[in-house]
């Protein structure tokens, strides 16, 4: 190709991105990823359902709490019927043992489940920004410090704290005047989450804030005497959405599914609310004579994670500059 046909085709593809914003550049090489589109679809579904499902269908008797003695046998408690009890009147069966409607329990349990996960997501990211970008930009004794701070939080057994510090914790959230119950275990989970999640989003932050501080735009910025407030969260942190979007679109998948699992190891909301990881515990029990009990929200619960990562990994190449499309 000549430098004329290499001026030629520059000029073209200025023309065709010219004027568009960095949102317009993404959202288009989005539209044009098939499987990124449906994942996006599934997770508006999900999040519909999460919060308007309890309003549209509680009217219609979808009723997570109430329980039906005809669907199960009086002995055991076994739903009558094959599949756990599917029938026109309850579609996705029904729970053992109470004869509750398993499609009632997973709109109610989606929305605590979508609560917890996307709040914790979102002071994760929150708290794990601001101090990347205090940490990368300042450098010196306070970036040592932060920097042994993260180690400390790191080094800390995530899983066995929470089981240990679970009914200390919730007590102190009440005495603080938090709701007893289920309103203060869901803060702990969100609280928990967020405190030992932040560090890792904070070193990446930090990383990207320390090749970006001696770039020319912010030696431009401290040269005009700009504040250091402006120069953190006005210069610099535009330049960072690219792997804070992408970390939050991965993290909010990983936190659904260690909600899920702490809710089986019992530090979850307690009955009768139900989660996902609630059901899942509940089902292990009578998975031997009605598997559909866990494949139900099993499987919903697949679907919500995997949408949410593929998701993530094609936001993550929409993002990337060095993408040709």
């Amino acid at each position: 190709m000549t430098a004329v046909q290499d001026t030629a085709a520059g000029f073209q593809s200025g023309a065709l991105t010219g004027g568009r914003s960095l949102r317009q550049i993404i959202w288009s090489r989005l539209r044009r990823d098939r499987l990124a589109m449906i994942c996006l679809i599934v997770l508006i579904i999900y999040y519909f359902l999460g919060i308007m499902g309890p309003v549209i269908f509680g009217p219609l008797g979808l009723d997570p709490y109430k329980f039906d003695p005809a669907s199960i046998s009086q002995i055991g408690g076994k739903p009558f019927g094959a599949f756990g009890g599917i029938s026109w009147t309850h579609p996705l069966g029904v729970e053992w043992g109470t004869g509750r409607d398993i499609l009632a329990q997973l709109m109610f349990g989606l929305r605590i489940s979508l609560v917890i996960a996307t709040t914790a997501t979102a002071m994760t990211v929150t708290i794990g920004t601001v101090i990347g970008i205090i940490a990368g930009y300042s450098g010196g004794w306070t970036d040592t410090i932060i920097g042994r701070f993260m180690d400390l939080v790191l080094a800390f057994p995530f899983l066995l704290i929470i089981l240990a510090l679970s009914n200390v914790l919730t007590q102190r959230l009440t005495a603080l005047g938090v709701p007893e119950g289920n309103p203060s275990r869901i803060v702990y989970l969100i609280l928990v989450l967020s405190i030992f999640g932040w560090p890792y989003l904070a070193r990446i932050v930090r990383g990207q804030v320390i090749s970006l501080r001696e770039r020319e735009f912010v030696e431009a910025a401290v040269a005009m005497g700009s504040t250091k407030r402006r120069i953190l969260f006005t210069e610099i942190l535009p330049n960072l959405w690219a792997p804070i979007l992408v970390y939050a679109t991965l993290t909010l998948p990983a936190y659904i599914g260690l909600e899920a699992a702490l809710s089986f190891l019992g530090v979850g909301v307690l009955p009768p609310e139900t989660t996902f990881g609630a059901m899942l515990a509940n089902s292990v029990s009578y998975f031997n004579v009605v598997p559909t009990y866990l494949f139900i929200p099993g499987t919903a619960l697949v679907i919500l994670v995997v949408s949410f990562n593929l998701l993530g990994d094609a936001l993550r190449d929409a993002l990337d500059p060095k993408a040709i499309h």
